[in-house]
């Protein structure tokens, strides 16, 4: 979802007084939210629910001209979100919000500066719509999953000049809380986590198992985030990070990031690490000693029936030539 900006045009003298303008972008959001120009609409509306396979459509959300209008300022820059109440509600962190701290009839305006707008619009996206950009595409052909490629012109402005291009939209966002670039759906994740969505946190690891060629100081960056951001009983986020870290471990121990950030410290990932790295260990041990066993086991079978056809060739031919023997003496 997109925020709600005005435009306004500078007066010149002698001209008629500047006229406000609404933005395409806030156009945009009230024809997605079905917001009606006029307080009373005879016309239901509802927001294109698109369902994507093994996603929740938002269709029974049902927002409509009726449900209140809730206001959200979002991120240090108080950027203006609207939702309808009813949609809201569907987040067990937002309807505890609104059942609590507003009385009947007052405006509700609920403020989120620790969030960032990109990550809040993906998820004001998810309760519309059942996902959020770029959504998930499903190869009917191959049974896999894929992220849905944009137009290039349509990626740049969602990317807002940064990598990304060929149609795919940037994976990483900029994160005030770590100052530096995090995975996009690690920080979704957490705010699944945070608002109580449990298929948003689906979603959102799935999606970041299909991206690539991200690099090692990003990944870190992002691990370190999750576990400030998760509890310690999160099994998927963690655990998605560890495998990652050790499948790549020829590059993370060559990494200098890795080192420093060991080095520093401060976070439970490098203690989770080094009992899975332990693990990892174990595993390829007992499988290799398992294939030992395994090969002493053919090596015996192999030996012993060798030995047995030997024994037997041998006493065959023993059989044969003591045959021929009493022939010749007979002879």
């Amino acid at each position: 979802m997109s925020s709600r900006r005005l435009d306004v045009p500078q007066s010149r003298s002698g001209s008629k007084p500047p006229r406000l303008v609404r933005s395409n972008s806030s156009l945009s959001f009230a024809k997605e939210a079905g917001i009606s120009k006029r307080r009373h609409d005879s016309r239901q509306r509802r927001p294109n629910a698109t369902t994507v396979p093994g996603t929740v459509a938002r269709a029974d959300s049902n927002p409509n001209p009726i449900s209140p209008i809730v206001t959200l300022v979002v991120g240090q820059e108080c950027r203006i979100f609207a939702a309808h109440e009813n949609v809201l509600s569907a987040s067990p962190f937002f309807k505890n919000v609104l059942d609590t701290q507003f009385s009947g009839g007052e405006t509700k305006r609920i403020l989120l500066p620790n969030e960032e707008p990109e990550i809040f619009a993906s998820v004001l996206e998810y309760l519309y719509k059942g996902d959020y950009h770029p959504r998930l595409v499903h190869d009917m052909n191959q049974n896999t999953w894929e992220l849905e490629e944009l137009p290039v012109a349509a990626t740049a402005r969602r990317n807002g000049g940064r990598g990304g291009g060929g149609g795919r939209e940037a994976p990483t966002i900029y994160h005030h809380s770590v100052d530096g670039e995090v995975l996009k759906d690690t920080v979704i994740y957490c705010a699944g986590e945070k608002y109580g969505l449990e298929e948003l946190k689906r979603i959102a690891l799935r999606k970041q198992g299909l991206q690539c060629g991200i690099m090692a100081s990003t990944i870190l960056t992002s691990a370190r985030y999750a576990y400030a951001n998760t509890p310690d009983t999160d099994s998927k986020l963690r655990a998605h990070y560890l495998a990652l870290i050790i499948r790549g471990r020829n590059t993370f121990k060559r990494s200098g990031t890795m080192q420093l950030e060991m080095f520093h410290g401060g976070s439970d990932l490098f203690f989770d690490l080094f009992v899975a790295l332990c693990n990892h260990v174990d595993d390829l041990s007992v499988a290799s000693s398992s294939t030992q066993h395994d090969t002493q086991q053919d090596t015996q079978h192999d030996t012993q029936h060798d030995t047995q056809q030997d024994i037997q060739h041998d006493t065959q031919h023993d059989t044969q030539q003591s045959s021929g023997s009493e022939k010749d003496s007979k002879s």
